[in-house]
């Protein structure tokens, strides 16, 4: 079993920033994959920005040139940079790995979600 922890959300004015954190812990032989996915009140969950299993990345077109995906290996812990907060991007984050566990089973995980609120 993989367990994932994120932390970093909050309240931040327009044109602020937030760093996010997520950390897996657990049965892990390998992560193919890592990222972040948003939620806002009435929409679909969407990728933000992600890892491929390549190691490049992936990021939908509204946060290109904001964020930042990055990753500590060493930790199993992806990040996201988020600059130049738009009130747009209020929503519930969600970090998600493609890990293969210790019964060779390779499965997606979801973190618990961090609410971002960008406002004023």
């Amino acid at each position: 079993q993989v367990q994932l922890v994120e932390s970093g959300g909050g309240l931040v004015q327009p044109g602020g920033s937030l760093r996010l954190s997520c950390a897996a812990s657990g049965s892990i032989v390998n992560i193919y994959g890592m990222g972040w996915y948003r939620q806002a009140p009435g929409k679909q969950r969407e990728l933000v920005a992600a890892f491929t299993s390549g190691g490049s990345t992936n990021y939908a077109d509204s946060v290109k040139g904001r964020f930042t995906i990055s990753r500590d290996n060493a930790k199993n812990t992806v990040y996201l940079q988020m600059n130049s907060l738009k009130p747009e991007d209020t929503a519930v984050y969600y970090c998600k790995y493609t890990v293969r566990g210790s019964d060779y089973y390779t499965r997606h995980y979801w973190g618990q979600g961090t609410q971002v609120t960008v406002s004023s």
